[in-house]
């Protein structure tokens, strides 16, 4: 088992769903998108996963790279970038988005899943979590973004579903909130 590079840098544990990802998931050509302190980036190239994060904070990414130079990690990479643009360049094995979308433009988050789709290698995967706001679970947070019963599963039409569920969940601050999650494998 590889050292557990997050506690020593004092950050969170990886979220659930990646750890799970790592257990289906062989590894591979990894994108972290929305890497915050890099708390699941870590965590993937600590697994073998060859990883590339990204974030708009340049404080993060900056901190991320200070990490990977220090433990010497030749599979990890960190940038600069603005998920808002739906411009990503280089196809991936694997896409992690957990907790990310909801702080997207809104009018933007269609093409940042479609781009992360584009950009998902044939027979890859995407692993996302988002939060919902529906009729029966109304979110409690002022997200700009959130999604509506379905929709993560509709725009994920024609990929293999390995895992998905609305179910109701408890944030890191104690907020209970329903939450899309979804690993999906797109055809070969």
């Amino acid at each position: 088992m590889p050292s557990d590079l997050n506690s020593r840098y004092g950050l969170n544990p990886a979220h659930s769903e990646v750890v799970e990802t790592c257990g289906l998931v062989a590894p591979c050509s990894a994108l972290d998108m929305g890497c915050s302190n890099g708390r699941n980036a870590l965590y993937l190239s600590q697994h073998g996963f060859d990883v590339t994060a990204v974030d708009n904070n340049p404080g993060a990414i900056d901190m991320l790279q200070q990490i990977a130079s220090r433990e010497g990690l030749d599979n990890f990479e960190a940038q600069v970038y603005d998920i808002n643009r739906a411009a990503l360049d280089t196809g991936y094995g694997l896409i992690v988005c957990t907790v990310t979308l909801m702080f997207l433009d809104p009018s933007r988050v269609d093409a940042v899943i479609a781009d992360m789709q584009a950009h998902t290698l044939p027979g890859g995967y995407n692993t996302i979590v988002c939060a919902m706001d529906t009729a029966e679970h109304p979110c409690p947070v002022g997200f700009p973004f959130t999604l509506g019963a379905g929709q993560l599963r509709e725009a994920y039409a024609g990929w293999e579903l390995i895992k998905y569920n609305e179910d109701v969940g408890t944030m890191h601050n104690g907020a209970r909130l329903q939450f899309a999650t979804l690993l999906a494998r797109k055809p070969e």
